[in-house]
C-alpha cells in the first residue's frame, strides 16, 4: 500500500514538473515574439479613450511656472531656442535614471538647448522632496514646479518621464519620448530641431 501511495506521489510530482516546464516554454516564446521597442501605448495597454498627447507640428502650449528657487518662468521666454520639455517626479525610477544623462547633456549643449525639467509636484508627497533630490544630485538645469498639474493636463501626459521637443519657433518639431532618454537620443533630438 505504501508503494502505491509513493508511486502516486511521484506521478503527481512528475505531472507538475511537466506542466511547469511547458508553461515556462510558452512564456519564453511569448517574450521572444515581443518587439524590443514594445510599449504599453503600442500594445494597447492604455485605455482606448486616452489622449495621444500633443503631436509634431502643434504649437507648444505656453505656461507660467515657478522654479525651485521661486523664479517665474514662461515657456515663451525661450522662443528662439531649442527646448526639451521633460516631465518627471522624484518617485519615478525611470525619471531618476535619465536625470544624470540630462545633466551631462546640459553641460555639453547648454548654449544650443534649454532643458526644462517640469516636476509633477502635485503628485509628490512633499515639495521639499524635490528640492532635496535636486540638491543632492547636483542638477543645474531649471526645475519647474507643476503644483496644480497644469502641464500634465495641457500636454496630456499619461506616463512619466515624457519629453517634448520644441523648436525655435515654439512648435513641437520631433516625436516625444515616453520613458527615460539616453544621451544619444538627446543628441538625435537636438539635431532634429531647428
Amino acid at each position: 500500500m505504501k508503494r502505491w501511495i509513493a508511486l502516486a506521489f511521484l506521478l503527481t510530482l512528475l505531472i507538475f514538473v511537466i506542466i511547469t516546464a511547458f508553461n515556462d516554454q510558452k512564456e519564453e516564446k511569448a517574450e521572444e515574439n515581443t518587439p524590443v521597442n514594445a510599449s504599453p501605448e503600442r500594445e494597447g495597454m492604455i485605455a482606448p479613450n486616452a489622449p495621444d498627447g500633443l503631436e509634431v507640428g502643434e504649437k507648444a502650449p505656453d505656461f507660467t511656472l515657478e522654479t525651485l528657487s521661486g523664479e517665474t518662468i514662461h515657456l515663451s521666454d525661450f522662443r528662439g531656442k531649442k527646448v526639451f520639455l521633460n516631465y518627471w517626479a522624484t518617485w519615478c525610477p525611470p525619471c531618476r535614471e535619465e536625470m544624470p544623462e540630462m545633466q551631462r547633456f546640459q553641460e555639453a549643449y547648454k548654449d544650443e538647448v534649454v532643458i526644462l525639467a517640469v516636476n509633477g509636484t502635485g503628485t509628490e508627497k512633499k515639495e521639499e522632496d524635490v528640492k532635496q533630490f535636486v540638491e543632492e544630485e547636483g542638477y543645474t538645469f531649471p526645475i519647474l514646479m507643476d503644483k496644480d498639474l497644469e502641464i500634465n493636463h495641457s500636454y496630456q501626459i499619461l506616463t512619466i518621464p515624457t519629453t517634448y521637443f520644441i523648436g525655435t519657433d515654439g512648435v513641437i518639431q520631433a516625436e516625444k519620448v515616453i520613458g527615460p532618454m539616453t544621451y544619444q537620443i538627446m543628441e538625435e533630438k537636438k539635431d532634429a530641431l531647428n
